[in-house]
């Protein structure tokens, strides 16, 4: 029997997008801040792309947020038809449970994307973890 490739196997649920987090960040620790991107089309399926930002500051910069929104559209619009969840998380070192600053991103995002399907994970200590469930 073949194994489909991880893109191919559809999201249909909160449980499923932090399981499919968990295989795509593993192991799950960081010795920076990251923000990892990638899309999911209105099927479940995972678009095939990844996008890593590396060194991210402890709360958001207005600067990058502009880029992941100008960034999120042009897929949207470019590959998704319109139609599609953007699915973030939010690498870092330290504990697993969220932090204030975690929060701050959390807001953040919040005023940037809350016109749309997004999601954000901690990924941090070994763990992941929903800061903002799937819509």
């Amino acid at each position: 029997m073949t194994t489909p490739a991880l893109a191919e196997v559809p999201v249909r649920s909160a449980a499923e997008l932090t399981s499919r987090w968990s295989a795509l960040l593993d192991p799950p620790e960081f010795a920076a801040r990251s923000l990892v991107l990638t899309w999911f089309a209105s099927d479940g399926r995972q678009e095939p792309m990844v996008i890593p930002v590396e060194d991210v500051p402890r709360v958001p910069d207005v600067a990058l947020l502009v880029d992941v929104r100008q960034l999120h559209e042009s897929v949207l619009t470019g590959q998704l038809g319109g139609r599609g969840h953007l699915a973030l998380a939010l690498c870092r070192p330290g504990s697993g449970s969220p932090t204030p600053d975690d929060e701050a991103w959390v807001e953040a995002l919040r005023e940037l994307l809350d016109d749309g399907a997004w999601s954000l994970h901690l990924a941090a200590a070994g763990s992941v973890v929903p800061l903002v469930d799937v819509p």
